[in-house]
């Protein structure tokens, strides 16, 4: 049998990417599908990202994910959107089929994927999502296309969440509307699910929790957080104290990494290969 020297290349495009793990559960899902696939972590400037992306093209990359601070700016050097990408205005992860870019995020349905591995239906819920950033976003706009009957965002910043709010509301069959974060946020008791979409929580914070009257969070709810190092947040254990269900960020993370995966590869992934890495990888 001839050898093949040649890896197909995937990668993530971002500044900074150091610290990054995506490549070492991807590489992992590689590894145990026998794929002669790598993923390589590519710094690149703002001035830079037209050249990278055409890189993707002249390397016949298979696809590339991106972070901070690409993920709006690469937009005008794609070819084509996924419906969730076109609402929410941001992409992830590129697939290059055969020379065409097509952008999705995969963030907002990582997340929508891992509440229904626990079980939990979004459809008529009532969401309510701290913070109206890029992971607020995609998480409230997945919500809705789930079937989430009202989307509440909750942010300190008035002009950010009335923006989120009025495009989950145009854009999708839910409501929404924003409530200023103003103190301790108090949780309205006919919510359903309650998620931190804030980075509140995350290494070296990993003392911070949200402003939030945590006697308000109330058994019958859901809350979830897309912190992920470390997985078991003050704030979840927080809600888990007042009987709460809870669901961490390594779901989301491996699940996103997942749809990559199967994006790039046209292979289902090895979920619990990519969870078992990181929790490897975070020492847990």
């Amino acid at each position: 049998m001839e050898k093949n020297y040649r890896a197909e290349l995937t990668g993530v495009f971002g500044k900074p990417v150091d610290e990054n793990p995506t490549g070492v559960m991807e590489e992992a899902a590689y590894r145990e599908k026998g794929l002669n696939f790598r993923y390589l972590n590519i710094k690149v400037e703002p001035e830079d990202l037209g050249t990278a992306m055409a890189a993707v093209r002249a390397f016949g990359m298979k696809g590339i994910n991106l972070t901070i601070p690409h993920k709006v700016e690469v937009l005008k050097y794609l070819d084509e959107l996924s419906e969730a990408a076109g609402i929410i205005g941001a992409v992830n992860t590129v697939v290059n089929r055969d020379g065409r870019l097509w952008g999705e995020n995969t963030d907002g349905k990582g997340f929508v994927t891992s509440l229904k591995n626990e079980g939990i239906s979004l459809n008529g819920k009532r969401i309510v999502i701290l913070g109206a950033g890029g992971a607020a976003r995609a998480i409230g706009v997945e919500c809705a296309l789930a079937g989430a009957w009202k989307v509440t965002i909750v942010n300190r910043s008035r002009e950010r969440g009335e923006t989120l709010a009025a495009l989950i509301g145009e854009k999708t069959p839910a409501e929404s509307v924003y409530v200023p974060w103003e103190g301790a946020y108090s949780v309205e008791p006919e919510t359903d699910i309650l998620i931190n979409a804030t980075c509140i929580g995350l290494y070296p914070d990993i003392n911070g929790k949200p402003a939030v009257d945590y006697d308000t969070v109330k058994p019958q709810m859901t809350v979830c957080d897309v912190v992920f190092n470390p997985p078991e947040t003050p704030f979840l254990r927080e809600a888990a104290r007042r009987g709460a269900r809870t669901v961490n960020g390594l779901g989301m993370l491996a699940n996103q990494g997942a749809l990559n995966f199967t994006l790039w590869t046209g292979q289902e992934a090895p979920v619990e290969v990519m969870e078992e890495t990181l929790r490897r990888e975070f020492g847990l």
